[in-house]
């Protein structure tokens, strides 16, 4: 086994990866947004068969459908740091391009809220392992989001450990394993007014991550919205002291005029809570600290209002008492 080294989004071929850990995924229940075709089962891609040629009938495939997903239920929860995808390997093999992994113990919107683990920026050409810091959950999902798509999967195997808390709470849904250095919002539930493309989810605004450079996927935009706006949600109310915000390298003018607002309703999206600071300018790809006396509230929101922008955010770190 020496030489199945795993390194992050490198190719794999044969079974090297399926077998230097239990997959958890092999023979769970799945489920998909919907059937495109009498031949692609949504059980196909758990069923330890890697064949990328469809017509051997070991793939999935949905409809053309707009946020087209997959769904496997693992049984219980795990602490999930790896998953390997088998594309389709006889034709169409870029209609994967743009999908997420997500990984989460909730089902609101068919779990597709769930923490975003890896974006596949690049379609797989035959088998691939995304490797990434470990997260809880349940549900695995793959979704392609923002367009209409067909999604075939010829495989997908899960590899993690048993989740065995020492507190009643599952990590990914209780505000406790997400202080880092203080910061509220690491790996928090985000959501934006719109999405640009597919390296632009609203969730990279919370990945831990300050990288500036927008091709490295790590930063949330939204369209040219008319009032346009990010929201993250701490899960609990907290007494808020301050908020830094990341920018992009490039058009720093964008964020200028952005609010703050911090609050507990979500009356017009949360837009319409407590104003804590109002961003006059931050540089090219820097960060900027807002202080601000405590407010209390759930929801942070970054909010560029009276005009038509985009709202680009690298990263949104919050802070309480």
């Amino acid at each position: 086994m020496a030489v199945c080294v795993i390194l992050f989004l490198t190719l794999f071929t044969g079974m090297c990866v399926a077998q230097s850990k239990e997959n958890l995924a092999l023979n769970a229940m799945a489920v998909q947004s919907s059937l495109g075709h009498p031949q692609g089962d949504v059980q196909h891609a758990v069923d330890g068969n890697r064949d990328s040629n469809y017509t051997k009938g070991s793939c999935t495939h949905t409809k053309w459908d707009l946020n087209s997903w997959w769904r496997v239920d693992l049984g219980n929860v795990y602490s999930v740091s790896k998953v390997t995808i088998t594309n389709r390997g006889d034709c169409c093999k870029d209609r994967l391009r743009g999908a997420q992994i997500r990984i989460g113990s909730r089902l609101d919107n068919e779990g597709n809220n769930n923490e975003l683990a890896a974006n596949i920026l690049t379609a797989p050409d035959g088998t691939e392992t995304f490797v990434f810091a470990p997260v809880i959950g349940r549900y695995v999902n793959i979704v392609i989001p923002g367009r209409y798509e067909y999604l075939t999967l010829c495989e997908v195997e899960v590899f993690g450990e048993k989740y065995s808390p020492s507190y009643t709470c599952v990590p990914s849904e209780c505000p406790c394993h997400r202080f880092t250095g203080g910061n509220l919002a690491f790996r928090a539930p985000a959501v934006q007014s719109s999405t640009y493309d597919y390296l632009t989810a609203a969730q990279n605004a919370v990945d831990g991550i300050r990288d500036s450079n927008y091709l490295h996927g790590s930063c949330s935009h939204t369209k040219a919205d008319r009032d346009p706006w990010w929201r993250v949600d701490l899960l609990e109310v907290y007494a808020v002291t301050s908020v830094s915000i990341s920018i992009l390298d490039c058009c720093a003018e964008r964020i200028n005029g952005a609010q703050i607002c911090i609050g507990n309703s979500l009356d017009n999206n949360g837009n319409n809570n407590e104003l804590a600071a109002t961003v006059v300018s931050i540089p090219l790809g820097g960060t900027k600290t807002f202080v601000f006396k405590p407010i209390k509230g759930r929801y942070v929101n970054i909010f560029v209002p009276g005009r038509n922008e985009f709202l680009v955010l690298c990263e949104v770190e919050v802070f309480a008492d």
